[in-house]
């Protein structure tokens, strides 16, 4: 974000439906002097549901109260309401196993000032990636997991997140299933690339599934990861075709390009406030 650009507030709001609250939204934020730049809403025709992002420049010194106040005022419409500052870059880690393109992908576009993050922890359960990411002048952290330590592990895991104030978790083909007490005590974002377009072909080797099955279309899916296994709320998905001159090498070769674009869109949405969970659904505002 540039030097000279406001600090602003962006809102996302969600719940049921009633006349006038876009208006109600927009008299709220000019009576405190805040200037409107963006909103954009949605209405669920089925369910009856409004959602809205919206982001403002609040007047000066007026953040803080604006943010507290925000959340009071969305309640006593009935909606449920995530206010975060421009201003605020979460502090992020990455997974990863021995696979690198995903890896590679998302600290690049870091460095290269494309996310408004921080970028705190390399965490694998492999060393492959450890002189690429010490390369890049990032903290490593090697913890074992196998099926026999898995418990161990994930304590070992949920104590350096803690340990590093973690508010996202990136699983950049991480070749492991967290469980859901990881998930649980975590109780913050984890975005995982699953290298199909779900819910097709989910679980391991999608890629060899896909080349039995025949497809004519192989695709990528960002998510966010829930107990349920490549089950969470979808914020991502691309395709790309094939024919049946295409081997198992060639749909890995096809998929990894879709897997680093999918991935780096659902991380620069989520981190832009634009992405509002309801149920096992999303809204993106893009």
């Amino acid at each position: 974000m540039s030097s000279l650009a406001p600090s602003t507030l962006v809102a996302l709001l969600h719940g049921p439906d009633q006349p006038g609250l876009v208006a109600r939204v927009a008299g709220w934020i000019f009576e405190r002097g805040g200037n409107i730049l963006h909103a954009d809403q949605h209405r669920d025709m089925e369910a009856g549901i409004f959602f809205q992002r919206i982001e403002w420049v609040p007047s000066q010194g007026a953040a803080s109260a604006d943010t507290a106040g925000f959340h009071s005022f969305a309640a006593s419409l009935g909606m449920q309401a995530h206010v975060t500052a421009s201003s605020h870059r979460p502090r992020v880690a990455i997974f990863v196993s021995k696979f690198d393109h995903c890896f590679h992908d998302l600290v690049l576009r870091w460095k290269s000032g494309d996310y408004a993050c921080e970028l705190v922890a390399i965490v694998s359960n492999h060393r492959e990636l450890e002189s690429s990411a010490r390369g890049y002048g990032l903290p490593f952290y090697v913890i074992p997991v196998t099926s026999a330590t898995k418990p161990e592990g994930e304590a070992a895991q949920l104590e350096l997140l803690r340990s590093l104030d973690v508010e996202l978790v990136i699983l950049a083909r991480y070749m492991q299933v967290l469980s859901e007490d990881f998930l649980e005590k975590f109780a913050r974002p984890v975005i995982n690339i699953h290298h199909s377009f779900l819910p097709a072909f989910a679980g391991g080797r999608p890629y060899h599934q896909a080349a039995e099955r025949g497809v004519k279309l192989i695709g990528a899916t960002a998510h966010y990861a829930t107990a349920v296994l490549d089950d969470g709320p979808i914020i991502q998905q691309d395709v790309t075709r094939v024919t049946h001159r295409h081997g198992v090498d060639d749909l890995v070769r096809k998929g990894r390009d879709l897997e680093k674009i999918v991935l780096a869109q659902a991380v620069r949405w989520h981190l832009e406030s634009r992405v509002l969970v309801y149920g096992n659904k999303t809204v993106v505002f893009d």
